[in-house]
């Protein structure tokens, strides 16, 4: 290859796009391995074939038609991994609704927001999980619950929702079951979901999956039957999964990991999904891998390393493991080489992407050699383009950084209701533009060299910065505050705040890290404060967050390991 070539690919394949949506996925499944299992969730005593996960999302669809739901009306999932989640992820597909994945670590304005933004007409949400009472947020949301007919809810700060339906129990009054929506169903509802069938289309929108913006609110990204299938399906051949795979899936189903793919790659290869739990437990995981012989696993490296550094691993028998993904943040590369050796795991890939993409766009393949698999994010995924650009928006050589700019059939539709905030990042030729830096070798393989802007991975959740500044704005003792990630072992980064306090005011740590406490995710309440009198400035009054960052590195002796 010459040295003039420039940093633009595009993934070559003789496999076509697939043409169809989610529900027809389904029907395929359930038409092609109907009694092969589906669905395995050992915490719940759950084991559905592809048959009857199909009449579940069935019912439970004629249900959500029978409470008024139509297409096009969006429909909130708030809870960790259980059978209901997956129903509902199938049942919203066959019915035409909008499927609004709410993360489960959501506190109060975040959640009002979300319902909010996207007008969430019905909200399947848990009772409550550890430390989380779902229902108890929701009722200090909208008190008009306790008094509602189940179904007509009307709450002063929810405008649009109606129908609140819990999973688990003791249930709340002004509630629905989730186990008595498929009975709400009847021939009319059914007659109407299977005409309902013929008359959706895969660029229908389906999912709104919201993303922190640099810019505080969150963003809801809007993704479609045909960016989701197509990137489950082909994230799934790239791992060569068949209906002999089994995958195990302790990432989070609201985030794509879980719901694309892991659940999407399944649905289209006829894979089974096993959940090893609500919540990721390391020992957990690995004796479900064990007990359910699963073929393969997926994580982010904070989750891999849990599960290495175990003290039962030993014992464990992980023999039936063969391939799995590792993604959200770059992997460390001791850590990819012991994931091959000691979990059997000769066929690992890395996987890049973002929600905005569906996500994936970069994955390593199953027989890449180790060594470009442990320090690239692999090469370019089937009908995707990629390239590289300087900050003029000129491709970039061939090894050389900018930024990465991927364009396709996974490329979002844009944020929900947000034409201003989708086009900073959606160009008029159809270029997603991700902010991350990159570079691609001679052979096209990907390495992601950092981020334009200063957001933070904390063990494979994206942080933003400025969302938390913007919260810790709102203390009336803070006058300023920057938030910026720093070094560390165990998740990559952890967050760093610098406060300027008030004329005359003090405070403690304890004191910032109290006001955050239910208000905010317990991941974005900042690890490390420090009171300061200043920012390190540019001349034109730009904060530089890097020197900030160097400061608190070198000062406490932070480190993170070497990755990809």
């Amino acid at each position: 290859m010459s040295d003039h070539m420039g940093s633009y690919v595009s993934g070559i394949s003789d496999v076509p796009l697939l043409g169809q949506t989610i529900g027809q996925a389904l029907d395929n499944a359930a038409e092609l391995w109907g009694d092969r299992e589906a669905l395995v969730s050992p915490s719940q005593d759950v084991r559905w074939s592809w048959a009857e996960l199909r009449e579940r999302a069935d019912a439970f669809a004629a249900g959500l038609l029978a409470l008024g739901l139509r297409r096009g009306d969006r429909i909130g999932i708030w809870s960790l991994n259980r059978a209901e989640w997956t129903i509902t992820q199938f049942a919203a597909a066959r019915a035409g609704l909008v499927l609004v994945t709410i993360n489960p670590a959501y506190r109060l304005t975040e959640l009002e927001f979300a319902l909010n933004k996207v007008g969430c007409a019905a909200l399947v949400t848990a009772t409550a999980f550890k430390t989380s009472d779902y229902m108890g947020l929701l009722g200090t949301l909208a008190p008009e619950l306790a008094t509602a007919l189940p179904g007509h809810l009307e709450a002063a700060r929810l405008k649009t929702l109606r129908s609140v339906i819990q999973i688990g129990g003791p249930k709340v009054a002004g509630t629905i079951a989730f186990e008595d929506v498929p009975a709400l169903g009847g021939d009319a509802e059914r007659t109407a979901l299977a005409e309902l069938g013929g008359r959706l289309q895969f660029d229908d929108p389906i999912n709104v999956q919201f993303t922190s913006g640099t810019t505080g609110s969150p963003k809801g990204v809007t993704l479609t039957h045909h960016n989701i299938l197509n990137n489950g399906y082909f994230v799934g051949r790239a791992l060569r999964m068949t209906e002999e795979d089994r995958i195990c899936i302790p990432v989070p189903l609201y985030h794509c990991f879980g719901m694309v793919m892991g659940n999407l790659a399944a649905v289209t290869h006829g894979a089974t999904m096993v959940y090893p739990g609500e919540g990721f437990d390391p020992l957990v995981t690995l004796q479900t891998v064990a007990a359910e012989r699963c073929t393969a696993l997926y994580g982010v490296p904070t989750m891999f390393i849990a599960e290495l550094d175990h003290p039962d691993f030993a014992g464990i028998d992980l023999s039936s493991l063969r391939t799995g993904i590792m993604a959200g943040s770059p992997c460390p590369i001791e850590v990819m080489k012991k994931v091959v050796e000691r979990m059997h795991m000769g066929d690992v890939t890395i996987a890049y992407g973002m929600t905005e993409t569906s996500p994936v766009s970069f994955q390593s393949a199953t027989d890449d050699p180790l060594e470009r698999r442990v320090s690239t994010v692999g090469r370019i995924h089937p009908h995707l383009e990629v390239k590289v650009v300087d900050l003029a928006g000129r491709i970039v050589p061939r090894g050389e950084p900018g930024e990465l700019c991927t364009r396709g059939y996974s490329v979002m539709q844009g944020y929900w209701e947000d034409d201003e905030k989708t086009k900073d990042v959606l160009d008029a030729a159809g270029w997603m533009h991700t902010g991350d830096l990159a570079s691609l070798d001679a052979e096209g393989y990907c390495n992601i060299v950092g981020r334009i802007k200063d957001l933070v991975i904390r063990g494979g959740e994206n942080l933003y910065p400025r969302e938390i500044e913007e919260f810790l704005f709102t203390h009336p003792k803070v006058q300023s505050v920057q938030v910026f990630g720093v070094a560390d072992r165990k998740y990559g980064e952890e967050l760093c705040a610098w406060v300027v306090l008030r004329e005359g005011e003090t405070m403690t740590e304890a004191e910032l890290r109290g006001f955050c406490e239910g208000q905010i995710a317990h991941q974005k309440i900042p690890r490390y404060v420090e009171f300061v009198e200043a920012f390190p400035m540019t001349v034109t009054g730009k904060v530089q967050k890097f020197l900030m960052r160097r400061d608190v590195e070198e000062r406490m002796g932070l480190k993170a390991d070497a990755t990809a």
